[in-house]
C-alpha cells in the first residue's frame, strides 16, 4: 500500500504467494537475525569471561590503586567523579581499568571515551591494546570525522556522485559480520581496509561497528554536539532515552570542555550572510527572497541600536526569531523539491544554520547571553545567542550515563571546573597524588619581567630574551618557550636573534600562525630527534651531533604545542612559560566577566585568570612525562608571586625559587649540577 502524503491518494499493488515461498522467506529472515544475535549472545560471554580474569597489568604506582578505586565506586554509586591528575599518575589507565571491570560485572553495557584531540584518542586506543595483551576481549572503534576518513578529496554522499555510498546497504551487512568475526579493534585502517574491500562508506561502516563495539572512542562532539550526538544511542527511541543508560562516559582533558561545551551550545546569525544569499537565489525562488530580506531587515533594526557592541533583551528578537522560523519552513519545502538546483549547496548549508539557531532559542534560559556585535573595518554585524554556563546542557547529556568520569592534569581550582562542568554537590572530587619525584623537576618564578601590556616595550623584550639566553646556556638539549600570543612571541624572537643566537651551538624553531600537517610533524620531529635532512643539505652543512645544540622551540600558549604532546625523557629537558597566560580582552570576556560579577563569584578569575593559568599549566606539564625525566620550568612574570596565582598551584608546586635574570644561570646550573 503506498500512500500520497499531499493529496492523501491510495495506491495498491497485490501478489500471491504460497504457504510454502511464505515460510521459506519467514525461516531465512529469522535465520540471518539469528546468526547476529547468536554472535552477540556468544561474544558477551567471551567479554564478561575476559574481564572476570582481567588483572592490572602492571604493579600499582603510589596513589593509582586509590585512584582506580574511587572511579570503581562513583560508577557503582552512579555519580560523576571530578579528577585533578597530575601527569605520572596514569589516569588513562586508571580509569579504563575499573570502568572495564565495572562492565564486567554488568553495571554498565558500553565504555564511551572522550577527548578533545586525536592525540587523546591514540593513548585510550593503545591502553585498550595493553589490556587486549593481558587476556581483555573487547571490541573496541574509533571514530574518524567524516570529511577525515572519506575516500573522496570532497565528501558527497550522492550515490550518483560516490561508488562507496552506492549500493551500500546492499553490502554493509556482509561487511560487518567479516569484522565481527575476525578483529577486535577498529581503528581508522582497519575501517578503511574493509570498506574498500567491500565498497561501502567508511564512516557509515565506523558508526554501524559501534552497535556491536563494547568501547568507543571519539570526539566530544558524539555525545555532546546537539546536532551530531550519536542518536542511535542518545535519541528518541533508544535504549536510554530520558534515564541514566547502561552505558560509561569518561572524559579525558575534561578541562576542554568548558570552553567546547560554550561553542557547541552557542549560535550566531550575520547579516551579510542573508544578504549574500537573498542575491544568489534571487533568480530562483523569489518567496525565500523576500524571508530573507525580512530577516535582514530585522537585523538592521538591531544594528541600529549597536554601537560596538550590545546586551540585547531577549524580547527584542523576537520578530528576528519569527522570520527565521517562516524562512526554515521554506527552505525546508524548497529543499525537498529541488535536488538539482545551483544553489542547492548555498541553501542547505544556511539550513542547517538556521535549525542550529532555532534549537539554541528554544534552550535560552538564564545560562545565556544574547549580544549584537559590529565586526572590524569590514562592518559586518553579528546577533549571537552565548552560552556563558554551559553546565546546564552538559548535566542533561551526562544524564544519559549511568556514571561520568571526568579528568585532567589541570583542574585546578577544581570547584570552577565542577561548577561549569554539570557537577552537583554530591558528586565526588578527587585529587591525584603524583607518584614523581618533585626533585627532578627545578621551578623557578622570574621575578623581575612581566607580560602586562603597560610594561611591553622593547627593554622588556630584550629582559626576556636575556632570560633565554641564561637559561638555555647552562646545557645542551631541547627547550620550549611559550609566549601569550604571536606577536609578543615575535618581538622577543627578534632581539634574541639580534643579540644572543649563536647559530653553530643553537637551532630555533617557530610555531607559525598557521601550520600544515607536515609543518607540525616536523616541528614536533625535530624535537624528538627525528631529523629529516634532504642529502644536498647533508652534503654542505655539517651537523653537529645533538647534544652538542640546543633546541629552541618558540610556541604559542594554549595552541598546538602547549596540550597533548608526549616528549619524555631528554626529547625537552626545560619550558619557558613567559605570562600569566591571560586571554584577551575582547566581547565575550567581558561578557563571561559581567556575567560572573552579576553571579556572586569573582568575574575577573572566570573570564581571565582561571582560563590562563589553565594554559600555563598545561605547558608547564610538557616537561616531566616519565618518572626518568628530568628537566626545569620557568615562569617569567612577576605576578605569579602573588596570592592570587599561587592558590592555583598544583600540589606539587611547592618548592620554588624566586630569580632575577642575572641570578637565574647560577640557579639553573646548580639544578643540572645535582642531575648530571
Amino acid at each position: 500500500t503506498y500512500c500520497n502524503m499531499e493529496t492523501e491518494e491510495l495506491r495498491y499493488f497485490t501478489q500471491e504467494y504460497s504457504v510454502r515461498e511464505l515460510e521459506e522467506w519467514f525461516f531465512s529472515l529469522l535465520e540471518e537475525y539469528k546468526k547476529w544475535a547468536d554472535f552477540g549472545y556468544e561474544w558477551q560471554q567471551i567479554r564478561t569471561d575476559s574481564i572476570r580474569a582481567l588483572v592490572f597489568p602492571y604493579a600499582y604506582r603510589e596513589g593509582q590503586k586509590e585512584l582506580a578505586g574511587y572511579v570503581y565506586r562513583s560508577i557503582v554509586r552512579g555519580k560523576k567523579l571530578f579528577i585533578e591528575a597530575p601527569t605520572g599518575v596514569g589516569k588513562t589507565l586508571s580509569t579504563v581499568f575499573p570502568a572495564v571491570k565495572a562492565v564486567g560485572e554488568g553495571k554498565a553495557e558500553r565504555i564511551f571515551y572522550l577527548t578533545a584531540k586525536t592525540i587523546t584518542r591514540t593513548v585510550a586506543d593503545s591502553t585498550f591494546q595493553l589490556l587486549r595483551g593481558k587476556g581483555l576481549r573487547m571490541k573496541t572503534v574509533i571514530l574518524t570525522a567524516k570529511d577525515k576518513i572519506c575516500f573522496l578529496e570532497e565528501a558527497d554522499c550522492n550515490p550518483a556522485a560516490c561508488p562507496f555510498a552506492k549500493g551500500h546497504y546492499d553490502r554493509i551487512n556482509e561487511a560487518m559480520y567479516d569484522l565481527l568475526l575476525h578483529e577486535d579493534h577498529y581503528h581508522r585502517e582497519t575501517i578503511e581496509e574493509y570498506a574498500r574491500r567491500y565498497q561501502v562508506c567508511p564512516f557509515e561502516l565506523s558508526l554501524d561497528m559501534s552497535l556491536f563495539s563494547d568501547g568507543i572512542i571519539c570526539d566530544y562532539n558524539y555525545v555532546f554536539d546537539p546536532h551530531v550526538y550519536l542518536k542511535r544511542f542518545f535519541g528518541e527511541g533508544s535504549q536510554t532515552q530520558g534515564a541514566g543508560g547502561p552505558y560509561l562516559f569518561l572524559i579525558d582533558e575534561a578541562h576542554n570542555l568548558v570552553e567546547r561545551g560554550r561553542e557547541m551550545y552557542s549560535a550566531v546569525l550575520i547579516k551579510e550572510d542573508f544578504l549574500a544569499l537573498k542575491r544568489s537565489v534571487k533568480e530562483y525562488d523569489r518567496k525565500l527572497e523576500r524571508q530573507l530580506g525580512k530577516c535582514n531587515a530585522a537585523l538592521l533594526a538591531l544594528k541600529r541600536e549597536c554601537e560596538g557592541f550590545r546586551v540585547v533583551p531577549v524580547k527584542e528578537i523576537d520578530d528576528l526569531v519569527n522570520g527565521v522560523e517562516r524562512l526554515s519552513e521554506t527552505m525546508g519545502s524548497w529543499l525537498e523539491e529541488h535536488d538539482e538546483s545551483p544553489v542547492r549547496e548555498e541553501i542547505l548549508e544556511f539550513y542547517f544554520l538556521l535549525t542550529h539557531f532555532l534549537d539554541i532559542y528554544d534552550r535560552l534560559d538564564d545560562n545565556y547571553v544574547v549580544y549584537t556585535e559590529l565586526l572590524g573595518e569590514n562592518g559586518e554585524f553579528l546577533l549571537k545567542l552565548f552560552c556563558v554556563n554551559p553546565s546546564v546542557n552538559l548535566k542533561e547529556c551526562m544524564g544519559r550515563a549511568a556514571s561520568t568520569v571526568l579528568f585532567s592534569a589541570t583542574f585546578l581550582p577544581i570547584q570552577y571546573y565542577k561548577g561549569l562542568l554539570g557537577g552537583d554537590e554530591e558528586d565526588y572530587e578527587v585529587y591525584a597524588q603524583s607518584s614523581f619525584d618533585p626533585r627532578r623537576k627545578g621551578l623557578f618564578i622570574g621575578r623581575d619581567v612581566t607580560s602586562r601590556y603597560t610594561r611591553r616595550g622593547r627593554q622588556e623584550y630584550y629582559n626576556i630574551a636575556s632570560y633565554l639566553h641564561e637559561i638555555t646556556g647552562q646545557r645542551h638539549g631541547n627547550y620550549l618557550i611559550f609566549f601569550p600570543s604571536h606577536a609578543f612571541l615575535q618581538n622577543v624572537y627578534e632581539i634574541y636573534e639580534e643579540c644572543f643566537l649563536d647559530e653553530e651551538q643553537e637551532e630555533c624553531l617557530i610555531q607559525e600562525d598557521y601550520m600544515t600537517e607536515e609543518d607540525r610533524e616536523y616541528f614536533l620531529g625535530r624535537f624528538e630527534g627525528n631529523r629529516e635532512c634532504e642529502l644536498e643539505e647533508m652534503i654542505h652543512m655539517e651537523v653537529q651531533q645533538e647534544e652538542d645544540r640546543r633546541l629552541l622551540g618558540f610556541c604559542v600558549m594554549g595552541g598546538i604545542f602547549s596540550e597533548g604532546i608526549d616528549l619524555k625523557k631528554d626529547s625537552l629537558i626545560g619550558a619557558v612559560i613567559v605570562g600569566t597566560g591571560l586571554p584577551q580582552v575582547c566581547t565575550e570576556r567581558e561578557i563571561l566577566k559581567r556575567y560572573f560579577d552579576g553571579m556572586g563569584k569573582n568575574g575577573f578569575d572566570y573570564a581571565y585568570r582561571y582560563p590562563g593559568m589553565n594554559k600555563v599549566l598545561q605547558a608547564a606539564g610538557r616537561v616531566i612525562r616519565t618518572a626518568e625525566d628530568v628537566g626545569i620550568v620557568v615562569l617569567l612574570d612577576d605576578r605569579f608571586l602573588t596570592g592570587s596565582y599561587q592558590r592555583l598551584f598544583p600540589r606539587e608546586w611547592v618548592e620554588y625559587e624566586a630569580v632575577t635574570v642575572d641570578r637565574i644561570a647560577g640557579r639553573v646550573e646548580r639544578f643540572w649540577d645535582e642531575w648530571l
